[in-house]
C-alpha cells in the first residue's frame, strides 16, 4: 500500500500521548495506573505504534478485544501484559500461554472449560475475573447483593488458573442525570461488596479494575490497582457536548484530511452526484474530494449541511456522498485547485472541525466514527 498522501489520509501525532496520558493522571489517585485500551486497531490510530508510545511513557499494561489482537501487539514488539477483554474461542486456548496473555474469565463454564485444557497440558493460564454488575454482557452476574458468590470463589479455586485480577465495567459513567449516577453507584457497591467477600474468604483478587474513560473522567476518586481509558489517551471523548466533571486538557492524536482532485463550475439547475437531491440555484463552484464512504466517512452527512475545510475555511458537502468521493461547494473559498489539502476533522489553520462535530451531526459517537475509518487509509505518524 502506498503510503504518501495522494488520496486520503490519517494524520496520527503520536507525540500528542504523552500529554493526553499525563492529563489522565492527574485525574487519578497516586495508586491508580493505567491500562491502555488498544482494541479495534487502538481505534484505528495503529495498535503497535501507539502501543509502542504508550509503553515508552511508563504504560506498563494493555488491554484488547481479541486473541488476534493481542497477537498483533506481541508480533510488534510489545512485551507488557496484555488482557484480552473478551471470548477467546477454545481453539485458541493454547496461544494465551505460548504468547503470555490473561484471558477474561466470562462465566464460571466458560473457566472451568479453560481450566481443564490448561490442567491437560500441565499449564497454568492468567486470567482476570469479570463481574457483571450492570452492564449484562460479559461476566460472573453480580446485578444484586445477592449474588453466588460462590461462583466467583470457584473460579479462583481452579487449579490451572492464575487468577490475578476482578474487574467490571460502566454502561452509564458518562451520564450525570440521577439514576445513571445512582446506578453507577449501585455498581460501585456491588463490586466492593464482592471484594470484600472474597477478602472475608482469604481469597487474594490481585488487580482490580473498574474504570472506563468517563468511569475516570467523573469518578476520579476511585481507589483501586488500574483504569482502563482508551479514547482519552486519543485526546478524545465520545461526544464533547456530554457533560463531565472534571476538565482535562486533551490534545487530539488524529486528524482526517483528503485532497481536492477537481474543481469546476456548474450552473444553476444542475444536478449533484446519486439521486440528483443537489441542485444550483445559481452558478457554483465546487470541487471533488477523493474520499467517501468505503474510506469510512459517514454517507448519512450527505445533504446535511456538513462541511470540511478547505484553506481554512467552510466548505459544505453537497449531493450524496460516493463510495469513493465526495463534491463539496467552494464558491466562497478562493484559489481551490486540484492538490489542495480538504480537512474532513482536525485544524487548518485557525479554523478546526473537531470529530466531535462530525459524530454529532451523524448521529454516532466518536468511538464508532473512528473505528469505521478503513484501512485503505493510510496512516501517516508524526
Amino acid at each position: 500500500m502506498l503510503t504518501s498522501n495522494t488520496r486520503s489520509w490519517l494524520e496520527i501525532h503520536v507525540s500528542r500521548i504523552e500529554h493526553n496520558v499525563a492529563e489522565i493522571q492527574k485525574l487519578l489517585l497516586g495508586t491508580n495506573k493505567i491500562m491502555g485500551i488498544v482494541k479495534a486497531n487502538a481505534y484505528g490510530h495503529g495498535d503497535v505504534v501507539c502501543a509502542k508510545e504508550l509503553e515508552r511513557i511508563g504504560i506498563d499494561f494493555f488491554g484488547v478485544s481479541s486473541v488476534d489482537e493481542a497477537l498483533s501487539l506481541r508480533e510488534g514488539g510489545i512485551s507488557s501484559p496484555i488482557l484480552i477483554l473478551g471470548y477467546t474461542p477454545p481453539v485458541h486456548f493454547p496461544l494465551l500461554k505460548k504468547y503470555r496473555l490473561t484471558q477474561t474469565i466470562l462465566s464460571l463454564e466458560y473457566a472451568k472449560k479453560l481450566n481443564a485444557y490448561a490442567l491437560a497440558h500441565d499449564e497454568c493460564i492468567d486470567v482476570h475475573v469479570k463481574l457483571d454488575t450492570g452492564m449484562s454482557r460479559i461476566g460472573i452476574v453480580t446485578q444484586s447483593h445477592a449474588y453466588h458468590i460462590e461462583e466467583v470463589k470457584a473460579v479462583y479455586a481452579l487449579k490451572g488458573l492464575h487468577a490475578c485480577g476482578i474487574f467490571s465495567h460502566f454502561p452509564v459513567s458518562d451520564d450525570l442525570g440521577e439514576d445513571a449516577q445512582a446506578f453507577t453507584k449501585h455498581q460501585i457497591e456491588l463490586f466492593e461488596q464482592v471484594l470484600a467477600d472474597l477478602k472475608q474468604a482469604g481469597i487474594e483478587v490481585g488487580l482490580r479494575h473498574i474504570q472506563n474513560s468517563y468511569g475516570i473522567l467523573n469518578y476520579p476518586d476511585l481507589d483501586y490497582d488500574y483504569a482502563r481509558p482508551g479514547l482519552l489517551w486519543m485526546g478524545i471523548t465520545s461526544d464533547d457536548e456530554i457533560a463531565i466533571k472534571t476538565n482535562p486538557d486533551f490534545l487530539p492524536v488524529m486528524e482526517w484530511k483528503a485532497n481536492v482532485s477537481l474543481v469546476k463550475t456548474i450552473e444553476k439547475g444542475v444536478t449533484v452526484s446519486y439521486g440528483r437531491h443537489y441542485k444550483a440555484s445559481e452558478t457554483r463552484r465546487i470541487a471533488t474530494l477523493s474520499v467517501g464512504y468505503a474510506d469510512g466517512y459517514p454517507r448519512s452527512l450527505s445533504n446535511t449541511h456538513a462541511y470540511v475545510l478547505i484553506h481554512g475555511k467552510r466548505a459544505e458537502i453537497i449531493g450524496n456522498i460516493c463510495m469513493d468521493q465526495m463534491m463539496v461547494d467552494v464558491s466562497d473559498i478562493e484559489d481551490v485547485k486540484e492538490g489542495d489539502v480538504a480537512t474532513l476533522f482536525g485544524c487548518d489553520g485557525e479554523e478546526c472541525l473537531s470529530i466531535d462535530t462530525l459524530s454529532r451531526n451523524a448521529h454516532t459517537i466518536n468511538n464508532e466514527t473512528l473505528c469505521r475509518i478503513s484501512a485503505r487509509v493510510p496512516r501517516i505518524y508524526k
